[in-house]
């Protein structure tokens, strides 16, 4: 029931919309509705890294979970102003397009323009290689 409540009271939106930008995308019933990524105003960049590191962390995917809650753990820290809002906007696109770019499988998902010169998306390109060969668990809370 609360199912229907959300579909009937949402916005559906053809696929030739380009109302929002990098929507999520929800099927249900052959139906697909987009979600528009919330605009944050006003956040700190302390609370814009807590944020990351959260979302990072609980994706819903393991795979993307360990490798994003890794990688947010190694440079989220280090990372600038504009930096931030890169990863801010990566995490914004569906979980397994994000692992198959990480892993550069553009076969299965190709890599959109928008991320062609992501210097975020090829930091994580390289961590996502693992040259070190460690066993990754998921970082302590």
């Amino acid at each position: 029931m609360l199912i229907k409540r959300f579909i009937h009271s949402t916005k559906f939106i053809s696929k030739s919309s380009s109302s929002f930008q990098n929507p999520k995308i929800i099927t249900t019933n052959d139906q697909k509705i987009k979600i528009e990524p919330l605009k944050r105003i006003n956040e700190t960049l302390n609370i814009k890294r807590q944020r990351l590191i959260y979302q990072s962390r609980k994706r819903g995917i393991l795979e993307t979970d360990l490798l994003l809650s890794r990688f947010s753990q190694k440079y989220l820290f280090k990372f600038n102003e504009d930096e931030l809002n890169q990863y801010d906007l990566l995490l914004d696109e569906l979980d397994w397009d994000i692992y198959y770019w990480a892993t550069k499988n553009y076969s299965i998902t190709p890599l959109p323009t928008k991320f062609q010169n992501s210097s975020v998306l090829k930091l994580l390109q390289d961590f996502s290689e693992n040259k070190e060969k460690i066993v990754m668990r998921m970082p302590n809370l």
